[in-house]
């Protein structure tokens, strides 16, 4: 089969013939129509992740067809559309995976590729309204927002939210999730251009993260108390500008993060903190439930996944240098 591989870190991805897997007991095969990026990827790529092998085909994301199953699983899933749960092993704790929990793609093969092999228990039918490429954009993104809002931040109705960096993946689900759920939310961006497209998504409002004084401008905005306004704060970010998510969240709010693009947190004052009752959590990734949860939810609502850029997979190397750039609004997905 077809695939793109990581042949050795910080080189491009080769594609190349390699193996197809074949499906053991409790498994199947997946032949694969759409793959989507994450940030992920590039990391692996960087030799920015633990316990990195090489050579490896990275993609946590995938939609497809069942093509073959294994000893144990039920025929009845081959001919079926479906996408692929990438969160492995989580473990009996909800409140946090347990040793052996994994993400597709490292350490096992992962979705840049014609066929994927994964245990037909992370098989999801994909929803009918979506094309291929839309439903590949969901499994790492929506689930590591839908827990971010839901599990982590416990959203409820009337709540107050700010998204941070408004166009990459997760928060763009973020975003689409808690309006769908009838959430007043305002996001930030370095991008004029991508918070009037979260505008356009139905976000109240936005400010650009680039201006020094834009905290206390949103504040303004958003026409917020002077102890702070919302009551969700949603962040990929992390670094020096996370202290200032602390003076614009209202009493007793819960700001959540799943990334540190911009590094360390650095500067919280403590006692803006504590005098202000608030819950400062991290997440990554997601349950089991939580992923069905989720499935769920984007077909009651019936979302439409924003979609950036659309490459072919010989064209993945391209794709990711886009990812790097961080330019995207939206997903960027490949086409097998």
């Amino acid at each position: 089969m077809k695939a793109a591989v990581i042949r050795n870190l910080h080189e491009p991805l080769v594609i190349e013939e390699v193996e197809k897997p074949q499906a053991g007991p409790g498994e199947v095969i997946v032949q694969l129509k759409a793959a989507s990026l994450n940030h992920r990827d590039v990391w692996i790529q960087k030799g920015l992740y633990p316990k990195i092998t090489t050579p490896i085909i990275p993609g946590s994301d995938g939609a497809g067809i069942v093509s073959e199953v294994g000893e144990g699983v039920d025929p009845a899933w081959i001919g079926k559309e479906v996408l692929i749960n990438p969160s492995h092993n989580w473990g009996d704790n909800q409140a946090f995976y347990g040793a052996d929990h994994k993400i597709l793609g490292l350490p096992d093969n992962g979705t840049f590729a014609e066929f994927v092999k994964v245990e037909a228990r992370y098989l999801v039918k994909k929803p009918a309204y979506l094309s291929f490429e839309q439903a590949a954009t969901l499994p790492l993104g929506a689930l590591t927002a839908w827990r971010a809002l839901h599990t982590r931040a416990n959203f409820q109705s009337g709540d107050k939210v700010l998204v941070t960096g408004a166009g990459g993946g997760v928060a763009l689900f973020v975003i689409q999730f808690a309006i769908e759920a009838g959430a007043e939310v305002w996001v930030t961006s370095g991008s004029d251009q991508k918070i009037q497209k979260a505008i356009e998504l139905g976000a109240k409002g936005g400010m650009n993260y680039k201006n020094p004084t834009w905290f206390r401008d949103l504040l303004v905005k958003a026409r917020g108390p002077k102890l702070g306004y919302f009551n969700v704060i949603i962040d990929s970010a992390g670094g020096p500008g996370f202290a200032k998510l602390i003076d614009i969240a209202a009493p007793g709010a819960r700001i959540c993060f799943y990334g540190g693009g911009t590094g360390n947190i650095t500067d919280i004052v403590p006692a803006k903190v504590f005098f202000k009752q608030l819950n400062i959590l991290g997440t990554t990734m997601g349950t089991e439930a939580e992923f069905q949860e989720m499935i769920q939810f984007v077909e009651e609502k019936e979302i439409i996944p924003i979609i950036d850029t659309v490459f072919p997979l010989d064209e993945a190397e391209k794709a990711l240098r886009l990812m790097d750039s961080g330019q995207q609004f939206g997903k960027i997905v490949l086409t097998i």
